[in-house]
């Protein structure tokens, strides 16, 4: 890293109608720096990155480059600046390729006007190859794993040669292989003079790969602090005001019958899709009981329960037993008649409808229930609401509010309590904590173990260890399809999973 300050922000302040989201809010970057951002969902970091790239162009307060007073207005300011941003929603278009998604906007011509495509495709390798990316520059992003897409959107950066860089939880979809592809190219990015601000809510990311850190809270700047002079513990006190030194709830596990065991279950999608195939997987799951999968990412961990949620029934075999009854789940609407809920990992493609109100979204799974005379009770729709954001404390102003306007942790609630009003007895979770802060985490390893006392069967995929660990009785181990280990919750550790995970037959 660098000495020397690149930007400086001063007395940022922006209010959207008569709430102050900014209150002279302070934030420095010198060159070749890694700065962590961190705040709880709320805190305003996504506003004052929004400030950075030009997405909000009403500001108060003074933003310096180079000790020279600049002006952010629009999108255009901030390229010219040389400022990007990576976002945690990924902002790509499926139906175009690799190339196209790149260049979007700033496709190379030939002598007659027209896009130059082998131009293109050629310009597009350096940056895949920088990233150790293994998709060819003419395929459609559509068909690419998230993962994948992901570093599309690193590579995309890149080719916009900033000087500073936004990374808004850029692993949040990665493997760890794929994470650690990213940290080489930040490290030598930083080493180039490239300076970068870094969102994330993986603790263990921050306390790796930054230099500072900067942290945020209500609205207010808190402090900004050198990474190696403070702890875990610290961070969290001033990030949420509070001391969070346990994370995870007591677990006081009481286990019961056995809910479901799954036999030789083997999926084998056609060729066309990107799904990874399944080969003879077997587990139980019992009552009251939380069953984590752990594995890399392309492993087949979503696979297992989109093939349990009846999603691909036509190419999926093997044995489902509920209660020690054989079953054929052949679709959702079986699933959910089985009793069976599923949140997925991807909250906004595929578990909202994000202009809808928070209580469209609650009740879609609930209609019939709520319908009379094929008209919907909408008292009644209220009051189910009503009494699922007061029990998982949802914060929003009103079950109208679109649920596309929440912060990350109150949408997986959101689904959460679409599921839970289904009284479900197994409950499927994919990355439940995936993209949230620390306080929402807590609040949603509290429910997950309150489920459990309740009686439920939780299945619950992460690729965070330490919250396989932290939340699970028992955990099974994916490797490119088949189950390589199963551990107790006393004999799991981070090293024990991480090696029966990479276990190839």
């Amino acid at each position: 890293m660098e000495e020397g300050t690149l930007l400086r922000l001063e007395r940022i302040r922006k209010s959207f109608s008569n709430v102050q989201a900014l209150k002279g809010v302070n934030l420095d970057l010198k060159r070749g720096e890694v700065l962590a951002l961190m705040g709880e969902n709320g805190a305003g970091k996504s506003t004052l990155m929004n400030i950075m790239q030009g997405a909000i162009g009403d500001y108060e307060g003074d933003i310096y480059l180079l000790d020279k007073k600049v002006e952010i207005r629009n999108p255009i300011d901030a390229r010219r600046l040389g400022i990007a941003k990576i976002h945690q929603e990924l902002q790509l278009v499926p139906e175009l390729s690799v190339a196209e998604n790149i260049f979007l906007g700033r496709e190379p011509r030939n002598r007659f006007g027209l896009v130059d495509f082998p131009r293109m495709n050629r310009e597009t390798e350096p940056y895949l190859e920088a990233l150790d990316l293994s998709v060819k520059e003419t395929a459609k992003v559509g068909g690419l794993r998230l993962g994948e897409q992901q570093l599309i959107e690193v590579a995309k950066a890149l080719s916009l040669q900033a000087r500073i860089l936004i990374m808004d939880e850029p692993t949040s979809a990665l493997s760890e292989a794929e994470t650690r592809k990213l940290f080489t190219v930040i490290r030598r990015l930083s080493s180039e003079g490239v300076s970068i601000i870094y969102i994330s809510h993986r603790m263990e990311e921050i306390f790796e790969l930054t230099h500072r850190i900067t942290v945020m809270r209500d609205g207010e700047y808190i402090a900004t602090v050198h990474t190696k002079d403070v702890t875990k513990d610290e961070l969290v006190q001033m990030m949420v005001g509070r001391t969070v030194s346990d994370l995870y709830p007591a677990r006081r596990a009481k286990i019961g019958q056995e809910m479901m065991a799954v036999e030789q279950m083997t999926y084998l999608p056609p060729a066309e899709s990107s799904k990874k195939r399944l080969y003879n997987v077997s587990f139980k799951v019992h009552q009251g009981e939380v069953l984590g999968i752990a594995g890399l990412m392309g492993a087949g961990r979503t696979e297992i329960l989109e093939c349990l949620f009846g999603l691909f029934p036509a190419h999926t075999s093997g044995t489902i037993k509920l209660q020690g009854k054989k079953v054929r789940i052949r679709s959702p609407q079986e699933a959910i008649g089985y009793k069976m809920s599923f949140v997925t990992e991807d909250r906004k493609g595929q578990g909202l409808v994000l202009g809808r109100p928070i209580s469209e979204n609650m009740t879609l799974p609930l209609l019939k229930q709520l319908s009379r005379w094929l008209f919907l009770r909408f008292r009644a729709e209220e009051e189910y609401c009503r009494e699922q954001i007061d029990n998982l404390k949802v914060k929003a102003h009103s079950a109208n509010v679109a649920a596309g306007t929440l912060s990350g942790g109150n949408q997986q609630k959101v689904i959460l309590a679409r599921w839970l009003m289904m009284n479900p007895n197994i409950l499927l979770l994919d990355e439940p904590t995936r993209g949230i802060d620390v306080g929402a985490k807590a609040e949603i390893y509290q429910l997950i173990q309150k489920l459990a006392s309740e009686g439920k069967s939780i299945i619950m995929v992460s690729s965070e260890l330490p919250e396989l660990i932290g939340n699970c009785d028992r955990i099974i181990t994916v490797c490119e399809g088949r189950v390589t280990g199963e551990f107790s919750r006393e004999e799991a550790t981070p090293e024990k999973l991480l090696s029966a995970a990479t276990l190839r037959e």
